[in-house]
Protein backbone atom coordinates (compact mmCIF):
# COMPACT_ATOMS: atom_id res chain seq x y z
CA UNK A 1 0.00 0.00 0.00
CA UNK A 2 0.96 3.45 -0.86
CA UNK A 3 1.69 6.05 1.76
CA UNK A 4 -0.90 7.69 -0.32
CA UNK A 5 -3.52 5.12 0.92
CA UNK A 6 -2.36 5.29 4.72
CA UNK A 7 -5.20 5.73 7.01
CA UNK A 8 -4.61 8.39 10.36
CA UNK A 9 -5.22 6.16 13.20
CA UNK A 10 -7.10 8.34 14.72
CA UNK A 11 -9.90 8.56 17.70
CA UNK A 12 -13.31 10.24 18.34
CA UNK A 13 -13.38 12.53 20.81
CA UNK A 14 -14.35 11.79 24.41
CA UNK A 15 -13.40 8.09 23.56
CA UNK A 16 -10.13 6.16 24.08
CA UNK A 17 -7.73 3.72 23.71
CA UNK A 18 -6.66 1.55 27.02
CA UNK A 19 -3.10 0.47 27.39
CA UNK A 20 -2.65 -3.20 29.14
CA UNK A 21 -1.31 -1.65 31.91
CA UNK A 22 -4.62 0.27 32.48
CA UNK A 23 -6.30 -2.38 31.65
CA UNK A 24 -4.45 -4.94 33.91
CA UNK A 25 -5.59 -2.56 36.81
CA UNK A 26 -9.01 -2.54 35.79
CA UNK A 27 -9.69 -5.56 35.71
CA UNK A 28 -8.16 -6.33 38.77
CA UNK A 29 -10.78 -3.78 40.15
CA UNK A 30 -13.20 -5.57 38.27
CA UNK A 31 -12.68 -8.67 39.75
CA UNK A 32 -12.76 -8.12 43.08
CA UNK A 33 -16.02 -5.52 42.93
CA UNK A 34 -17.87 -9.42 41.02
CA UNK A 35 -16.45 -11.17 44.19
CA UNK A 36 -17.38 -8.78 46.16
CA UNK A 37 -20.97 -7.98 45.11
CA UNK A 38 -21.26 -12.40 44.90
CA UNK A 39 -20.88 -12.21 48.46
CA UNK A 40 -24.21 -10.17 49.27
CA UNK A 41 -25.82 -13.15 47.12
CA UNK A 42 -26.04 -10.32 44.10
CA UNK A 43 -26.24 -12.08 40.85
CA UNK A 44 -24.67 -10.68 37.38
CA UNK A 45 -26.88 -10.19 34.06
CA UNK A 46 -25.77 -8.79 30.84
CA UNK A 47 -28.20 -6.58 28.49
CA UNK A 48 -27.70 -5.53 24.57
CA UNK A 49 -25.63 -2.49 24.07
CA UNK A 50 -27.94 -1.64 21.25
CA UNK A 51 -31.41 -1.23 22.58
CA UNK A 52 -34.87 0.48 20.14
CA UNK A 53 -34.68 4.50 21.31
CA UNK A 54 -38.22 4.31 22.30
CA UNK A 55 -37.59 1.88 25.39
CA UNK A 56 -34.34 4.33 26.37
CA UNK A 57 -36.54 7.28 26.27
CA UNK A 58 -38.84 6.32 27.74
CA UNK A 59 -38.23 7.41 31.05
CA UNK A 60 -34.28 9.56 30.87
CA UNK A 61 -35.50 12.68 30.72
CA UNK A 62 -33.86 16.20 30.04
CA UNK A 63 -30.22 16.46 29.38
CA UNK A 64 -29.91 12.44 28.88
CA UNK A 65 -32.30 12.33 25.87
CA UNK A 66 -30.14 14.83 23.94
CA UNK A 67 -26.89 12.69 24.92
CA UNK A 68 -27.33 9.14 23.51
CA UNK A 69 -26.17 7.51 20.56
CA UNK A 70 -29.26 7.22 18.48
CA UNK A 71 -29.14 6.24 14.83
CA UNK A 72 -31.05 4.16 12.27
CA UNK A 73 -29.47 0.58 11.32
CA UNK A 74 -29.58 -1.31 8.07
CA UNK A 75 -33.42 -2.44 8.87
CA UNK A 76 -34.41 1.21 9.24
CA UNK A 77 -35.00 0.54 12.76
CA UNK A 78 -34.93 3.43 15.15
CA UNK A 79 -32.11 2.13 17.90
CA UNK A 80 -29.99 3.81 20.53
CA UNK A 81 -26.60 2.30 22.62
CA UNK A 82 -27.66 2.41 26.10
CA UNK A 83 -26.53 5.48 28.09
CA UNK A 84 -26.72 4.06 31.65
CA UNK A 85 -27.33 0.11 32.84
CA UNK A 86 -30.48 0.94 34.70
CA UNK A 87 -33.38 1.57 32.30
CA UNK A 88 -32.07 -1.32 30.20
CA UNK A 89 -32.76 -3.45 33.58
CA UNK A 90 -35.36 -2.32 33.94
CA UNK A 91 -36.48 -3.83 30.30
CA UNK A 92 -35.10 -7.03 31.55
CA UNK A 93 -37.24 -7.30 34.64
CA UNK A 94 -40.01 -6.41 32.58
CA UNK A 95 -39.45 -9.12 29.61
CA UNK A 96 -37.49 -12.02 32.11
CA UNK A 97 -40.28 -11.51 35.26
CA UNK A 98 -41.68 -14.93 34.89
CA UNK A 99 -37.76 -16.58 35.55
CA UNK A 100 -36.05 -14.74 37.84
CA UNK A 101 -36.85 -14.55 41.83
CA UNK A 102 -38.50 -11.62 43.24
CA UNK A 103 -36.57 -10.01 45.50
CA UNK A 104 -33.72 -9.78 42.27
CA UNK A 105 -30.50 -8.75 43.47
CA UNK A 106 -27.92 -8.74 39.76
CA UNK A 107 -25.05 -6.74 39.24
CA UNK A 108 -23.67 -5.64 35.91
CA UNK A 109 -20.70 -4.33 35.15
CA UNK A 110 -20.25 -2.83 31.31
CA UNK A 111 -19.99 -0.13 28.92
CA UNK A 112 -22.21 2.44 28.61
CA UNK A 113 -22.06 5.44 25.72
CA UNK A 114 -23.15 9.24 26.53
CA UNK A 115 -22.99 12.15 23.94
CA UNK A 116 -21.71 14.92 26.59
CA UNK A 117 -19.13 17.37 26.95
CA UNK A 118 -16.00 15.44 27.43
CA UNK A 119 -13.48 16.48 30.76
CA UNK A 120 -10.97 15.37 33.27
CA UNK A 121 -12.20 11.95 34.25
CA UNK A 122 -15.40 11.73 31.96
CA UNK A 123 -15.53 10.14 29.15
CA UNK A 124 -18.16 9.55 26.33
CA UNK A 125 -17.54 5.34 26.81
CA UNK A 126 -17.27 4.33 30.22
CA UNK A 127 -17.84 1.61 32.57
CA UNK A 128 -20.69 1.45 35.29
CA UNK A 129 -20.66 -1.21 38.07
CA UNK A 130 -24.21 -1.30 39.11
CA UNK A 131 -26.11 -3.31 41.70
CA UNK A 132 -29.77 -3.27 42.51
CA UNK A 133 -32.59 -5.01 44.50
CA UNK A 134 -35.67 -5.31 42.75
CA UNK A 135 -39.46 -6.31 44.01
CA UNK A 136 -39.06 -5.12 47.66
CA UNK A 137 -39.45 -1.11 48.50
CA UNK A 138 -38.20 -1.01 52.62
CA UNK A 139 -35.69 0.44 54.40
CA UNK A 140 -33.97 -3.00 54.32
CA UNK A 141 -33.26 -2.45 50.63
CA UNK A 142 -32.00 0.68 51.06
CA UNK A 143 -29.63 0.00 53.79
CA UNK A 144 -28.45 -2.92 51.83
CA UNK A 145 -27.33 -1.16 48.87
CA UNK A 146 -25.65 1.87 50.50
CA UNK A 147 -24.00 -1.07 53.34
CA UNK A 148 -22.56 -2.67 49.63
CA UNK A 149 -21.13 0.76 48.86
CA UNK A 150 -19.48 1.81 51.76
CA UNK A 151 -17.88 -1.87 52.20
CA UNK A 152 -17.20 -1.99 48.18
CA UNK A 153 -15.17 1.35 48.49
CA UNK A 154 -13.53 -0.44 51.74
CA UNK A 155 -12.92 -3.40 49.83
CA UNK A 156 -10.59 -1.63 47.64
CA UNK A 157 -8.56 0.71 50.14
CA UNK A 158 -10.30 3.76 49.08
CA UNK A 159 -9.57 6.18 52.23
CA UNK A 160 -11.33 9.78 52.55
CA UNK A 161 -14.45 9.61 50.94
CA UNK A 162 -18.42 10.71 52.20
CA UNK A 163 -21.90 9.58 50.69
CA UNK A 164 -23.98 12.48 50.51
CA UNK A 165 -28.03 10.96 50.58
CA UNK A 166 -31.24 12.83 50.88
CA UNK A 167 -34.63 11.52 49.93
CA UNK A 168 -36.53 12.72 47.08
CA UNK A 169 -40.20 12.18 48.68
CA UNK A 170 -38.87 14.46 51.94
CA UNK A 171 -37.86 17.19 48.92
CA UNK A 172 -41.19 16.42 47.09
CA UNK A 173 -43.15 17.01 50.25
CA UNK A 174 -41.50 20.05 50.52
CA UNK A 175 -42.64 21.62 47.04
CA UNK A 176 -46.35 21.04 47.20
CA UNK A 177 -46.03 22.78 51.09
CA UNK A 178 -44.78 25.54 48.35
CA UNK A 179 -47.28 25.49 45.62
CA UNK A 180 -44.77 24.80 43.26
CA UNK A 181 -45.30 20.64 42.73
CA UNK A 182 -46.19 21.18 38.83
CA UNK A 183 -42.50 22.23 38.56
CA UNK A 184 -41.08 19.82 40.30
CA UNK A 185 -39.07 18.39 37.21
CA UNK A 186 -37.51 20.87 36.13
CA UNK A 187 -36.58 22.44 40.17
CA UNK A 188 -35.10 18.69 40.35
CA UNK A 189 -32.57 18.87 37.16
CA UNK A 190 -31.70 22.47 38.14
CA UNK A 191 -30.85 21.65 41.82
CA UNK A 192 -29.26 18.58 40.64
CA UNK A 193 -26.71 21.41 38.78
CA UNK A 194 -25.64 23.42 42.04
CA UNK A 195 -22.07 22.16 42.11
CA UNK A 196 -21.55 23.20 38.74
CA UNK A 197 -23.11 26.39 38.49
CA UNK A 198 -23.21 27.58 41.54
CA UNK A 199 -25.44 28.93 44.02
CA UNK A 200 -26.14 32.27 42.66
CA UNK A 201 -26.74 30.81 39.14
CA UNK A 202 -29.33 28.14 40.65
CA UNK A 203 -31.14 30.69 42.35
CA UNK A 204 -31.63 32.42 39.42
CA UNK A 205 -32.82 29.47 37.81
CA UNK A 206 -35.31 28.93 40.23
CA UNK A 207 -36.88 32.18 40.12
CA UNK A 208 -37.29 32.04 36.63
CA UNK A 209 -38.98 28.43 37.10
CA UNK A 210 -41.08 29.25 39.99
CA UNK A 211 -41.78 32.80 38.60
CA UNK A 212 -41.63 33.74 42.62
CA UNK A 213 -38.41 35.66 44.11
CA UNK A 214 -39.85 34.18 47.81
CA UNK A 215 -40.13 30.46 46.31
CA UNK A 216 -36.72 30.69 45.00
CA UNK A 217 -35.57 31.61 48.12
CA UNK A 218 -37.45 28.89 49.65
CA UNK A 219 -36.35 26.35 47.99
CA UNK A 220 -31.99 27.53 48.47
CA UNK A 221 -32.70 27.79 51.89
CA UNK A 222 -34.09 23.81 51.70
CA UNK A 223 -31.36 22.62 49.73
CA UNK A 224 -28.49 24.52 51.55
CA UNK A 225 -27.11 23.25 55.22
CA UNK A 226 -25.01 24.37 57.87
CA UNK A 227 -21.54 22.55 57.82
CA UNK A 228 -21.65 21.21 61.39
CA UNK A 229 -25.35 20.19 60.88
CA UNK A 230 -25.07 16.28 61.98
CA UNK A 231 -27.56 13.93 59.76
CA UNK A 232 -30.67 13.55 61.54
CA UNK A 233 -30.83 17.15 62.96
CA UNK A 234 -31.23 17.75 59.09
CA UNK A 235 -33.63 15.34 58.82
CA UNK A 236 -35.47 16.68 61.37
CA UNK A 237 -35.20 20.44 60.54
CA UNK A 238 -36.28 19.51 56.49
CA UNK A 239 -38.98 17.86 58.10
CA UNK A 240 -40.48 20.77 59.44
CA UNK A 241 -39.89 23.06 56.39
CA UNK A 242 -42.34 20.45 54.70
CA UNK A 243 -44.72 20.82 56.67
CA UNK A 244 -44.12 18.18 59.41
CA UNK A 245 -43.46 15.49 57.04
CA UNK A 246 -43.46 11.76 58.50
CA UNK A 247 -43.27 8.95 56.29
CA UNK A 248 -40.49 9.70 54.18
CA UNK A 249 -38.65 11.10 57.28
CA UNK A 250 -39.40 7.83 59.60
CA UNK A 251 -38.09 5.97 56.44
CA UNK A 252 -34.82 7.78 56.46
CA UNK A 253 -34.37 7.61 60.60
CA UNK A 254 -34.71 4.05 60.36
CA UNK A 255 -31.91 3.88 57.58
CA UNK A 256 -29.53 5.76 59.67
CA UNK A 257 -30.17 3.84 62.68
CA UNK A 258 -28.84 0.60 60.57
CA UNK A 259 -26.00 2.79 59.73
CA UNK A 260 -24.96 3.52 63.20
CA UNK A 261 -25.78 -0.23 64.05
CA UNK A 262 -23.26 -1.21 61.78
CA UNK A 263 -20.48 1.08 62.82
CA UNK A 264 -20.72 3.16 59.34
CA UNK A 265 -22.59 6.06 59.89
CA UNK A 266 -19.92 8.32 59.97
CA UNK A 267 -19.18 8.13 56.01
CA UNK A 268 -22.71 9.24 55.39
CA UNK A 269 -24.11 12.67 55.63
CA UNK A 270 -27.39 14.12 54.66
CA UNK A 271 -27.40 16.52 52.22
CA UNK A 272 -30.63 18.00 50.65
CA UNK A 273 -29.12 19.19 48.03
CA UNK A 274 -28.61 16.04 46.43
CA UNK A 275 -31.62 14.90 43.89
CA UNK A 276 -30.30 13.30 41.01
CA UNK A 277 -30.61 14.58 37.27
CA UNK A 278 -33.31 11.37 35.97
CA UNK A 279 -36.83 11.07 36.41
CA UNK A 280 -37.08 7.98 37.80
CA UNK A 281 -35.85 8.54 41.00
CA UNK A 282 -38.74 8.37 43.66
CA UNK A 283 -37.26 7.95 47.11
CA UNK A 284 -33.72 7.96 48.63
CA UNK A 285 -30.81 8.78 46.39
CA UNK A 286 -27.21 9.28 46.66
CA UNK A 287 -23.34 10.71 45.76
CA UNK A 288 -20.39 9.87 46.64
CA UNK A 289 -17.01 12.64 47.00
CA UNK A 290 -13.56 11.86 47.06
CA UNK A 291 -11.84 14.39 49.94
CA UNK A 292 -10.14 17.14 47.79
CA UNK A 293 -11.60 15.97 44.50
CA UNK A 294 -14.68 17.74 43.73
CA UNK A 295 -13.72 18.47 40.09
CA UNK A 296 -14.45 14.94 39.94
CA UNK A 297 -17.82 14.70 40.96
CA UNK A 298 -19.72 11.82 42.00
CA UNK A 299 -18.13 8.60 41.73
CA UNK A 300 -21.06 6.45 42.81
CA UNK A 301 -24.17 7.33 42.48
CA UNK A 302 -28.08 5.86 42.79
CA UNK A 303 -31.17 5.75 44.46
CA UNK A 304 -34.59 4.18 44.36
CA UNK A 305 -37.05 4.32 41.34
CA UNK A 306 -40.29 2.77 42.18
CA UNK A 307 -42.01 3.32 38.98
CA UNK A 308 -39.08 2.37 36.37
CA UNK A 309 -40.29 -0.70 35.39
CA UNK A 310 -44.26 0.41 35.39
CA UNK A 311 -43.33 1.56 31.42
CA UNK A 312 -42.78 -2.14 30.31
CA UNK A 313 -45.26 -4.18 32.72
CA UNK A 314 -48.38 -3.00 35.15
CA UNK A 315 -46.50 -5.47 37.94
CA UNK A 316 -45.41 -3.38 40.60
CA UNK A 317 -41.38 -3.65 40.99
CA UNK A 318 -40.31 -1.29 43.16
CA UNK A 319 -36.62 -1.41 43.08
CA UNK A 320 -33.40 0.65 44.53
CA UNK A 321 -29.71 0.51 43.50
CA UNK A 322 -26.39 2.09 42.76
CA UNK A 323 -23.62 2.24 40.17
CA UNK A 324 -19.53 3.16 40.39
CA UNK A 325 -18.63 4.84 37.43
CA UNK A 326 -15.13 3.30 37.43
CA UNK A 327 -13.41 5.23 34.62
CA UNK A 328 -13.85 8.63 36.86
CA UNK A 329 -12.75 6.46 40.04
CA UNK A 330 -10.05 5.49 38.55
CA UNK A 331 -8.90 8.66 37.24
CA UNK A 332 -9.74 10.20 40.48
CA UNK A 333 -7.65 7.41 42.16
CA UNK A 334 -4.68 8.25 39.87
CA UNK A 335 -4.64 11.83 40.92
CA UNK A 336 -4.43 10.67 44.50
CA UNK A 337 -1.63 8.17 43.68
CA UNK A 338 -3.45 5.50 45.00
CA UNK A 339 -1.50 2.36 45.83
CA UNK A 340 -4.63 0.22 44.30
CA UNK A 341 -3.40 1.49 41.38
CA UNK A 342 0.49 0.00 41.76
CA UNK A 343 1.85 -0.96 38.82
CA UNK A 344 0.43 -4.27 37.51
CA UNK A 345 2.91 -7.30 35.98
CA UNK A 346 1.39 -8.92 32.85
CA UNK A 347 2.54 -12.52 34.72
CA UNK A 348 3.72 -13.94 38.04
CA UNK A 349 6.51 -15.35 36.51
CA UNK A 350 8.62 -15.47 33.33
CA UNK A 351 10.15 -18.29 31.99
CA UNK A 352 13.16 -17.20 29.70
CA UNK A 353 14.52 -19.19 26.47
CA UNK A 354 17.93 -20.13 28.21
CA UNK A 355 18.63 -23.18 25.78
CA UNK A 356 16.45 -23.38 22.43
CA UNK A 357 16.92 -27.30 23.07
CA UNK A 358 15.13 -27.16 25.66
CA UNK A 359 11.47 -25.65 24.72
CA UNK A 360 9.60 -28.78 25.15
CA UNK A 361 10.28 -28.65 28.65
CA UNK A 362 9.98 -24.89 29.04
CA UNK A 363 6.51 -25.93 28.08
CA UNK A 364 5.90 -28.75 30.59
CA UNK A 365 6.90 -26.18 33.33
CA UNK A 366 4.61 -23.59 32.28
CA UNK A 367 1.79 -25.57 32.06
CA UNK A 368 2.97 -27.06 35.97
CA UNK A 369 2.63 -23.66 37.33
CA UNK A 370 -0.53 -22.50 35.23
CA UNK A 371 -2.33 -25.57 36.65
CA UNK A 372 -0.66 -24.36 40.58
CA UNK A 373 -2.42 -20.84 39.41
CA UNK A 374 -0.01 -19.05 38.48
CA UNK A 375 0.29 -16.04 35.89
CA UNK A 376 3.21 -17.71 33.49
CA UNK A 377 4.79 -15.85 30.59
CA UNK A 378 7.07 -17.71 27.95
CA UNK A 379 9.64 -15.83 26.11
CA UNK A 380 8.68 -16.95 22.47
CA UNK A 381 11.32 -15.39 20.55
CA UNK A 382 14.14 -17.40 19.19
CA UNK A 383 18.38 -16.82 19.22
CA UNK A 384 17.47 -13.10 21.68
CA UNK A 385 19.63 -12.60 23.87
CA UNK A 386 19.40 -12.78 27.80
CA UNK A 387 19.62 -9.22 27.79
CA UNK A 388 16.76 -8.51 25.65
CA UNK A 389 15.07 -11.78 27.73
CA UNK A 390 15.23 -9.72 30.73
CA UNK A 391 14.72 -6.30 28.89
CA UNK A 392 10.78 -7.82 27.80
CA UNK A 393 10.34 -9.14 31.45
CA UNK A 394 11.21 -5.62 32.98
CA UNK A 395 9.14 -3.88 30.54
CA UNK A 396 5.94 -6.46 31.93
CA UNK A 397 6.75 -5.66 35.51
CA UNK A 398 7.09 -9.44 36.06
CA UNK A 399 8.42 -10.19 39.31
CA UNK A 400 10.25 -13.86 38.59
CA UNK A 401 11.85 -15.36 36.15
CA UNK A 402 13.18 -19.02 35.55
CA UNK A 403 16.44 -19.07 34.36
CA UNK A 404 17.18 -22.88 33.36
CA UNK A 405 19.45 -24.37 31.42
CA UNK A 406 21.03 -27.94 31.05
CA UNK A 407 21.76 -28.25 34.50
CA UNK A 408 18.59 -27.68 35.41
CA UNK A 409 16.97 -30.05 33.61
CA UNK A 410 19.41 -32.58 33.80
CA UNK A 411 19.12 -32.59 37.64
CA UNK A 412 15.40 -32.38 37.32
CA UNK A 413 15.63 -28.64 39.34
CA UNK A 414 14.82 -25.13 38.31
CA UNK A 415 16.43 -21.73 39.06
CA UNK A 416 14.48 -19.09 39.92
CA UNK A 417 15.51 -15.45 39.57
CA UNK A 418 13.39 -12.09 41.49
CA UNK A 419 13.93 -9.51 39.26
CA UNK A 420 12.93 -6.76 41.94
CA UNK A 421 16.20 -7.33 43.89
CA UNK A 422 18.16 -9.83 41.51
CA UNK A 423 18.06 -12.26 44.04
CA UNK A 424 18.52 -15.90 42.76
CA UNK A 425 17.12 -19.38 44.67
CA UNK A 426 19.49 -21.88 42.33
CA UNK A 427 19.19 -25.78 41.61
CA UNK A 428 15.38 -25.69 43.67
CA UNK A 429 12.03 -27.76 43.19
CA UNK A 430 9.55 -26.68 40.91
CA UNK A 431 7.29 -26.90 43.93
CA UNK A 432 9.39 -24.84 46.29
CA UNK A 433 9.60 -22.20 43.13
CA UNK A 434 5.56 -22.05 42.55
CA UNK A 435 5.56 -21.59 46.82
CA UNK A 436 8.29 -18.58 46.51
CA UNK A 437 6.49 -16.91 43.82
CA UNK A 438 3.02 -17.29 45.87
CA UNK A 439 4.21 -15.76 48.50
CA UNK A 440 6.20 -12.85 46.42
CA UNK A 441 4.44 -11.60 44.01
Amino acid sequence: MSDGNIIEPKILKGFRDSMPETEIRKKAIIAKLEHHFSSYGFVPIDTPVLEYTDVLLGKGGGETDKQIFRFKDNGERDVAMRFDLTVPFARFMAAHLSEVPLPFKRFHIEKVWRGENPQKGRFREFTQCDFDIVGVDDAEADFEILSMMDSSFGMLGIQGYSFHVAHRGLFNAFLASIGVENKTVEILRTVDKLRKIGSDETGTELKTITGDQGKADAIMNFIQKPQDEDFLTTLQRLSGLAGGEKIHTKRMQRIYGYLSDAGIAGHFVYDPSITRGLDYYTGIVYETFLDGLDQFGSVCSGGRYNNLASLYTKQELPGVGSSIGLDRLIAALTELKSPLLAASSSADVIILAMDESLRSWYHQLARLMREAGLRVDEYLPEGKKLGAQFKYAELQRIPFALTCGTNEHDGGKVTLKDLRNRESKQMISLEEAIETIQKGK
